[in-house]
């Protein structure tokens, strides 16, 4: 078979202090320590971004546990709408209970869609109701009515960090209809900057492999485990979080974070072709972030 042919370039053609042409539909560099956003293209497209809702997810459990500890240690109980949720998940089984501080993993590593409604079931009750906006916006739902004011939570906190363009309709995804735009590479990036300020949310996306007691049904003990999807992780080369996701309308999608030296960097991609193509977009343009001057 030959080679497709492509056009030569002549050395005065290539401009060598561009970013690298990555597949990405969005994409943003910002600097981890002060937030400050660096390099981006379309950043404040509005677009759907799959599981990069979950970080909010966490973020907000992380953030009432700094006011109460011990919520990390209470049993979550698996109902049967979170048992049998749809698309990526933890094998979590209606009428199992798992811990939150386990359940966070569940959801972040293996991308469990199951772990993450459960998570807005358990402090639904607790949390304010949504106000008229998000209401309007679609969690006036009647099929939210489990999880809506956890879910209204998770935008409360986004409008705090500064996230103007997103709306959450999901604890674990997009949410809302085909047409609905979820957030943006800027937005994610500011996210990704004020979770990792967390020391716990700093350790949980950097963990690698975990195994966790799960109750099951009959009052039984079993072992879950799971491996974290973001496959950065496994090249021993700096990089230390954050979150994939993946969707048909999304593509594949990635909130990373890495050092190389003392310079800590986040990159996030949205809509890259596939989970190869994604890991080599971000690792193309942290590479070539890190060959600039801060």
């Amino acid at each position: 078979m030959l080679a497709t042919s492509v056009p030569a370039l002549h050395a005065n053609e290539e401009d060598l202090n561009s970013p690298p042409v990555v597949t990405a539909k969005a994409w943003v560099i910002s600097d981890a320590a002060s937030g400050k956003l660096l390099w981006q293209h379309e950043a404040d497209q509005q677009r759907k971004a799959a599981s990069t809702a979950k970080v909010m997810c966490a973020y907000t459990v992380f953030q009432l546990a700094t006011k109460d500890p011990s919520i990390m240690s209470e049993w979550v109980k698996i109902s049967q709408l979170a048992g049998t949720t749809v698309g990526s998940t933890a094998e979590l089984k209606p009428g199992e209970q798992i811990q939150v501080k386990d359940a966070l993993l569940a959801m972040l590593l293996p991308s469990g869609n199951d772990a993450g409604n459960a998570l807005a079931e358990h402090f639904h009750l607790r949390l304010a109701p949504p106000d008229e906006v998000l209401l309007n916006a679609g969690l006036d739902n009647p099929l939210l009515n489990t999880r809506s004011h956890f879910i209204a939570e998770m935008n409360r906190f986004a409008r705090q960090i500064g996230m103007t363009q997103t709306i959450y309709r999901s604890s674990f995804g997009d949410g809302g209809t085909e047409h609905d735009r979820t957030t943006t590479a800027a937005d994610l990036s500011r996210l990704a900057f004020a979770a990792m300020q967390l020391p716990a949310f700093r350790t949980a996306v950097a963990t690698r492999h975990h195994e966790a007691r799960i109750k099951k049904a009959d009052g039984s003990l079993r072992t879950a485990s799971w491996k974290n999807s973001n496959a950065l992780l496994e090249l021993d080369l700096g990089y230390d979080g954050i979150k994939t996701g993946l969707t048909n309308q999304a593509g594949h999608c990635l909130i990373a974070s890495g050092q190389r030296e003392q310079r800590r960097l986040h990159v996030v991609v949205l809509g890259s072709t596939s989970e190869e193509a994604r890991d080599s977009d971000a690792r193309n343009l942290f590479r070539w972030a890190w060959t600039q001057q801060p």
